[in-house]
């Protein structure tokens, strides 16, 4: 019998696109500290975070395979956090107008029977169109994506506010790279499909 898939997110995003595996999976939210180190890089703060949350949960479910994920988005070497309100999505958004904004998606596979864990951040660069107050307005009024690192989904409306994307992985910038956890997985002995 595989092992149990365990998901320590609590992000609804992160869920749904696990369900595009149609796998089994449980849910269990890590409870971490994700405060970041002095000067501890973006690629290795979500790193860290992504190992941490699926340690976290690896006590409760010590024979299964654990995801953990994390992501920053990062524009002038400031991570931006996710807005929680209208006011800071509005300033992210008009700070992001006409620029290139990096997003760092780390990825943990951790083994809890074994202790092997695999760990990889993908990167993807998001570069939005120039945006006006009324522009960003009526977007926020339409999808209101104070939870997303950013201000968008770009799974939904969010797309239109962008001239490209560059990357290998376009759910690493929804929040969990699963091109990069099939082959984790595969290395654990899990086929998908």
């Amino acid at each position: 019998m595989p092992a149990p898939l365990i998901l320590a997110s609590s992000s609804m995003h992160r869920r749904a696109l696990l369900e595009r595996l149609q796998v089994p999976y449980e849910v269990c939210a890590p409870d971490i500290d994700e405060s970041r180190a002095p000067d501890e890089r973006p690629a290795d703060y979500v790193a860290r975070l992504s190992r941490e949350k699926a340690q976290a949960v690896a006590t409760r479910y010590p024979q299964a395979l654990i995801i953990g994920s994390d992501q920053a988005a990062v524009l002038d070497a400031a991570i931006l956090g996710k807005p929680g309100n209208r006011a800071r999505a509005l300033e992210q958004l008009r700070q992001a107008s006409g620029r290139c904004v990096e997003f760092y998606t780390g990825l943990t596979l951790l083994n809890a029977a074994t202790g092997a864990t695999q760990t990889s951040v993908v990167t993807t660069r998001v570069h939005f169109r120039q945006l006006s107050d009324d522009t960003i307005s009526r977007y926020l009024d339409k999808e209101q994506p104070y939870d997303c690192a950013g201000s968008f989904k770009s799974e939904a409306l969010g797309i239109a506010l962008f001239e490209r994307i560059e990357g290998d992985d376009p759910t690493a910038l929804i929040g969990l790279p699963l091109i990069a956890l099939v082959g984790m997985l595969a290395n654990q002995g899990v086929s998908i499909p």
